[in-house]
């Protein structure tokens, strides 16, 4: 009898850890999905506009400072420091640092500088082009922002220091002249100017932008992996 009530006891003792055990195996699963769900929860569009919207002042103030401070040709800056910030933010936060690049070189660089609304217009994709090769090469060669190896850099020099600011640069030069406000004659120098002048600024700042404050960044729910998300 004794043994009989032994073996009922361990029994029922086995029966109470499996069950605590499922149970304990169900709470971190429905923990788990918990955590993607939140993970994954789309954030609100009005937070992404005012993002952008903040991204757009941010490069009005500083495209408009350093244009009339450093001034090389209307609209141009032989200074422009705020090709880091639009080449960092644009990597951060995808298409709406691209958009807000237009937009913050369209009143900053352009109109507030001298440019007429209508040259703006095209001539302001330069700084689109300097922010929209990297942020392509970046993500087909599936490269980190927070430059953790030497690939990682060498994809950011190729492609965010010196492709990039030779295509601004030679659109930029190009469409002032195409518009005539500079004469051809003053091309060269525009470009060289232009181009000299981003490389110092862009190896100097964006380096350091992106490995020492991407990973908080990257943190945030308005970080985008892609283009739009």
């Amino acid at each position: 009898m004794m043994s009989d009530r032994k073996m009922e006891d361990n029994e029922g003792m086995s029966s109470y850890m499996i069950q605590v055990n499922n149970e304990i195996t169900c709470l971190m699963t429905q923990n788990d999905c918990g955590t993607e769900a939140t993970r994954s929860e789309e954030v609100p569009f009005f937070l992404r506009i005012a993002l952008f919207i903040l991204l757009v002042c941010c490069n009005v103030l500083v495209a408009k400072y350093v244009v009339f401070s450093y001034s090389i040709a209307p609209g141009v800056s032989f200074f422009y420091t705020v090709v880091a910030l639009m080449i960092v933010t644009t990597l951060w936060f995808g298409m709406y640092g691209a958009l807000a690049a237009y937009a913050g070189c369209y009143i900053g660089a352009g109109i507030l500088s001298g440019v007429p609304p209508d040259v703006s217009l095209y001539w302001s994709l330069a700084d689109f082009w300097q922010v929209i090769i990297p942020l392509v090469a970046f993500r087909v060669l599936k490269a980190d922002p927070s430059l953790r190896t030497l690939r990682d850099l060498g994809i950011l020099v190729v492609f965010g220091i010196i492709l990039n600011n030779i295509a601004g640069a030679l659109w930029g030069s190009a469409t002032l002249a195409l518009s005539g406000s500079i004469p051809w004659a003053e091309v060269p120098s525009v470009f060289y100017g232009w181009l000299i002048g981003n490389i110092i600024v862009c190896i100097t700042l964006v380096p350091l932008g992106l490995y020492f404050i991407t990973p908080n960044i990257r943190e945030h729910k308005l970080f985008i992996r892609h283009y739009w998300s």
